[in-house]
């Protein structure tokens, strides 16, 4: 059974609003964030709404919902192109004029505005996890803006801009993309408050919404994705490379790796150079050396303790790569953090 929400608004406050006479929660709003929280037999989670200047602005979904939800969206006055990335779950979407809705998986891109007047129709699973982010272009608002410089988009994506009458729809359905995961995932880090947060995420929202361009470029140019491995053994290696974050001091090898993601090492090999442009040893180096450098900044650990820790045996060699990285060594680094006190 399909629960549907009609929503017809001016802006997103609005459409928060009236997902919450549907589903209930309460909203709260704070330093320009507007944040819908539920925690009922309807939904569990939150939906927060935050605008940004000319015209940009960030709808996200964190929220698991009791019951199949369509959202049943019209296209007003408030009309914006939308970019949609789901970090969590999946959904489903269509136009009035569609039969049948196209179905977004975990990590897959959609772009999508429609004609004045249309309907967009977003359909959610119930009992699922759902991580969406959505940025938000209200096209009229943001061509005002000094630095936008629209022509240097591709034909397709320019023309979507410029009809600031919403006379055409358009939709995109982009392809995996699990660099996008790591800023989307960002966005929930924050640890920042008041302006400070907002100007964060901000930043953030508009290095999303270029990697949305890019992959658009790129598959409007007939670049094929530039690895041998589908989609599923990308999501195991990018599974695999999540692990070796949270505990960079095992000691991996590549036969290891290989074992326990059933995958051959030249598929590791080639997933881990398109997802992050190193091999896996380059990798597993780049992650030790980063968590060294912030034990470093936020701990009382001598250097021969954090060389332990972060799964080096030889201190000679750990200073050695540190200073190719960061161009100084860990004794030099360690010492610029120490602060004199005033007399």
């Amino acid at each position: 059974m399909m629960t549907e929400i009609e929503i017809i608004a001016d802006n997103t406050k609005e459409v928060l609003q009236e997902i919450q006479n549907h589903i209930g929660g309460t909203i709260e709003e704070k330093w320009s964030e507007c944040c819908l929280t539920v925690s009922n037999d309807k939904a569990n989670g939150t939906i927060r709404f935050i605008p940004f200047d000319w015209g940009v602005s960030l709808l996200d979904y964190n929220i698991t919902f009791s019951n199949n939800i369509c959202l049943k969206i019209h296209a007003s006055n408030f009309n914006p192109i939308r970019f949609v990335y789901p970090l969590s779950g999946n959904f489903t979407h269509k136009f009035d004029v569609d039969k049948q809705g196209e179905d977004i998986e975990q990590f897959q891109s959609l772009i999508y505005t429609n004609k004045t007047g249309g309907i967009n129709y977003l359909e959610f699973p119930k009992g699922v996890n759902l991580k969406i982010n959505v940025i938000q272009i209200v096209r009229k608002q943001f061509l005002k803006k000094r630095t936008t410089n629209i022509s240097t988009l591709n034909k397709k994506l320019y023309e979507i801009f410029v009809d600031t009458d919403h006379e055409n729809r358009y939709r995109h359905y982009g392809t995996l993309n699990l660099k996008m995961a790591d800023h989307v995932k960002r966005l929930w880090k924050i640890k920042t408050k008041g302006m400070v947060k907002i100007l964060n995420i901000e930043a953030i929202v508009y290095e999303i919404l270029t990697l949305h361009i890019q992959q658009h470029n790129k598959l409007q140019q007939g670049i094929p994705l530039p690895t041998s491995l589908i989609k599923s053994e990308l999501i195991t290696i990018r599974r695999l490379a999540e692990a070796i974050l949270k505990n960079p001091s095992k000691d991996y090898s590549l036969e290891y790796l290989a074992s326990e993601s059933g995958l051959s090492q030249a598929k590791l090999q080639d997933g881990f150079k398109f997802l992050f442009k190193r091999t896996v040893t380059e990798y597993i180096r780049h992650v030790r050396l980063e968590v060294a450098r912030d034990l470093i900044s936020t701990t009382d650990l001598n250097i021969s303790q954090i060389v332990y820790t972060i799964g080096f045996t030889s201190r000679s060699y750990f200073s050695k790569i540190f200073k190719e990285k960061y161009n100084i060594t860990p004794n030099e680094f360690k010492k610029q953090l120490v602060v004199p006190v005033a007399v």
